[in-house]
C-alpha cells in the first residue's frame, strides 16, 4: 500500500511522526484557514491557539508538504494514531490527489 499524509498547517514545518520522503505539492478543490479553536493540547479556554483547517472549496488550491511513509502497516499505524492525536478531531481522514508544483509561481498562475 502507498501510504501519504498531506500535510498543510504545522505539520509542514513540524511533521514529529516518522517519514522517508518529504515533497512540496498543492491540492485542488481545498482552502485553508485559521480559526482559534483549539485547547486541547495547545491554548487554553482563555486564550485558544489558532489550528488550520481545510474547507472544500471548488476552484481553490492548497500547498503544502506530502509525507510518504513506508515500511507496511505498522508505520502506517503509528503514523495515523499520532495524527489523530494531533489534529484533535478537526480534520477528517480523506482521499485526495496532489499535484507537483514546478515553480513557485505556479500555484498562483493555476488559480487566475
Amino acid at each position: 500500500m502507498v501510504f501519504w499524509v498531506f500535510g498543510y498547517g504545522s505539520l509542514v514545518w513540524n511533521p514529529v511522526f516518522e517519514y522517508d520522503e518529504k515533497v512540496i505539492r498543492f491540492i485542488k478543490d481545498y482552502k485553508r484557514f485559521c480559526m482559534p479553536v483549539c485547547i486541547d493540547h495547545k491554548g487554553t479556554p482563555k486564550s485558544p491557539a489558532r489550528t488550520c483547517v481545510l474547507e472544500n472549496v471548488k476552484g481553490a488550491l492548497c500547498l503544502g508538504a506530502a509525507y510518504y511513509v513506508r515500511g507496511g502497516p505498522e508505520r502506517e499505524r503509528l503514523a495515523m494514531e499520532y495524527l489523530k492525536r494531533r489534529v484533535c478531531g478537526y480534520d477528517k481522514k480523506t482521499i485526495v490527489d496532489f499535484y507537483k508544483v514546478k515553480k513557485w509561481f505556479e500555484v498562483s498562475e493555476i488559480a487566475k
